[in-house]
């Protein structure tokens, strides 16, 4: 199964009844390991998940603190990107060459890198003095 196809499988169950708008999202780990996450939302706005956030949660509860490749797929009419504040949860597990690949449930796929979602990123590096 490809990191697409785990991320379709997971776009499948998301739960959006209020917007209609599935995303499901897969990260590969370091070691290997499939991780799955798909948005959540609640009708009290704004406290639903995204699924990127989703596998990134499910990746840290599984042992792994680092992204190897990330694949997002929804249903849109464009390859969907990740939101800003998914774009800086990545930026906290992945380097920026990591590839990240988006793609529409009718095969339409962009590739890209997190460094490229999010230029500038705000990193662990601001936070240290030398």
């Amino acid at each position: 199964m490809t990191l697409i196809d785990a991320a379709r499988d997971v776009w499948a169950r998301a739960y959006a009844p209020y917007s209609n708008f599935k995303v499901g999202a897969a990260i590969r780990g370091k070691n290997g390991e499939v991780f799955k996450g798909c948005n959540v939302e609640n009708v009290a706005y704004p406290e639903g998940t995204c699924a990127e956030a989703g596998a990134i949660a499910a990746m840290v509860a599984g042992g792994e603190t680092e992204i190897a490749e990330v694949a997002v797929i929804a249903d849109s009419p464009i390859p969907v990107s990740p939101c800003g504040g998914c774009r800086q949860k990545l930026a906290e597990f992945g380097k920026p060459d990591v590839k990240v690949t988006l793609a529409t449930t009718d095969g339409v796929v962009l590739e890209t890198t997190i460094g490229a979602l999010l230029p500038g990123a705000f990193t662990e590096d601001y936070m240290t003095r030398t």
